[in-house]
């Protein structure tokens, strides 16, 4: 009866946590966007024709490729590596 009600906290603590970084990749996407919004008009406001450098968009660009890769760390793995990946893994190892 114990291990039954370990493994619902255990999984109660694991759903906790995945609600933690979805939550994380929300506020952080959320962030990138409300602070790239007031760069680029923030640039438009100063030059419209600065709009058509590159320079509005670096801040977009290479903190866009951080929050991906933010994503794919919160919503990729099963995607990557397939559901219960690591729990078959750890399994493997523990055969060995």
């Amino acid at each position: 009866m114990e291990t039954h009600h370990f493994n619902q906290e255990e999984r109660f603590s694991q759903a906790q946590k995945r609600v933690k970084s979805i939550k994380g990749f929300y506020v952080h996407a959320t962030i990138y966007l409300a602070v790239n919004a007031i760069i680029i008009a923030g640039c438009a406001v100063d030059n419209v024709s600065s709009l058509l450098t590159s320079k509005p968009y670096m801040t977009a660009l290479f903190w866009g490729i951080g929050l991906a890769v933010h994503g794919m760390s919160v919503f990729g793995q099963d995607f990557i590596l397939g559901k219960n990946w690591e729990e078959k893994e750890i399994q493997k190892i523990l055969r060995k």
